[in-house]
């Protein structure tokens, strides 16, 4: 059994890489992010130099990763891959760094959980391709620099202002990315079926992208299970109804709202009467996370207008309250 659960865990990761664009012209969607990227990309070739150290940020699934990749090959370069949480302590950045190879990529996820001492480590290492090392302790500790190959820091983060000032000043550029439009979303949804060798009606990939929340992650999850439903219950292609089911099965309505984000807003219509209510009474009610709330759910909430901020606080629209079929006659009137 446990096998056939680390199969299966083996094969999603490979799907997942299948999936994910390997050549540039095949990432679909961010044009501006794009183009300055290309431009810095092309820039340090032709100066046959390494490319600038980048940061990307924005919510999960819109892509950082799939960047670093493409960014690498571009370069021709070897990725490395680590993530915050996972540089402990100082030896962890040195023992890292120092293994490079010139012009190697070193791609650093979730980079605002890196400990502000790493940071310091990092500091001259990204600035100056120095690496400071103190060995031993007390009177008798020494220090001493070792020089660094040329190489580049992709970092990815959700939270970009949780990087302290000094590390995000390292950064040659800085890109954000934003939510996808439905019709790149669609055309994510095309290319990922066609990968994965199954058919899919116009209508079905429409159904599809309105629920991805505008994240190409999302779209092709959903776009996993609504195959899994058609091949399960023998249908030659995914069609409209396959597509309905499957939501239906995830709990997961037509605006892509999960049963969480519709009990946020329940409890802002219901109990605080539309708001304004703040972040942590929302919390109270809801038994999540006040960071949960603003990095997981808001975002994509008041993206499509279903709630807004107010220096008062949180306020559910007259369109939360037309998807959630909620009456608006007890909705406290804002001054």
């Amino acid at each position: 059994m446990e096998n056939e659960i680390v199969n299966n865990k083996k094969e999603d990761v490979n799907l997942d890489s299948a999936l994910r664009p390997s050549k540039w012209d095949e990432y679909i969607g961010q044009e501006k992010t794009k183009a300055n990227v290309r431009l810095i990309i092309d820039a340090a070739k032709e100066r046959g130099e390494t490319c600038d150290h980048l940061l990307f940020y924005g919510q999960a699934g819109l892509g950082k990763t799939t960047l670093a990749h493409l960014i690498a090959n571009e370069m021709g370069a070897n990725l490395r891959i680590t993530s915050g949480p996972a540089l402990e302590k100082a030896g962890d950045v040195a023992a890292i760094l120092s293994n490079l190879e010139p012009h190697d990529v070193l791609f650093i996820d979730e980079a605002h959980r890196i400990n502000k001492t790493i940071e310091e480590v990092l500091y001259p290492a990204l600035e100056s391709r120095k690496l400071h090392l103190i060995i031993g302790k007390g009177p008798t500790a020494r220090t001493f620099s070792l020089e660094l190959p040329p190489f580049t820091v992709i970092a990815a983060t959700t939270k970009v202002s949780m990087l302290s000032s000094p590390l995000r000043s390292r950064f040659g550029a800085t890109f954000r990315l934003e939510y996808y439009k439905p019709e790149d979303i669609e055309q994510i949804i095309r290319r990922s079926a066609k990968i994965l060798n199954v058919g899919l009606k116009e209508e079905a990939i429409k159904e599809l992208a309105a629920a991805s929340r505008f994240t190409p992650r999302t779209a092709n999850r959903l776009l996993k299970r609504a195959r899994d439903y058609a091949q399960v219950y023998k249908k030659s292609e995914i069609d409209n109804s396959a597509v309905k089911n499957t939501l239906d099965m995830l709990e997961i309505d037509s605006l892509g709202l999960e049963p969480a984000d519709r009990e946020l807003l329940s409890i802002v219509i219901d109990k605080f009467h539309g708001g304004p209510v703040g972040v942590k009474a929302m919390s109270a009610s809801l038994h999540e996370e006040m960071g949960t709330i603003e990095d997981v759910y808001e975002p994509y909430l008041m993206s499509i207008g279903l709630l807004i901020r107010t220096p008062a606080g949180r306020v559910a629209t007259d369109r939360a309250y037309e998807h959630l079929g909620k009456s608006m006659k007890e909705r406290r009137e804002l001054i």
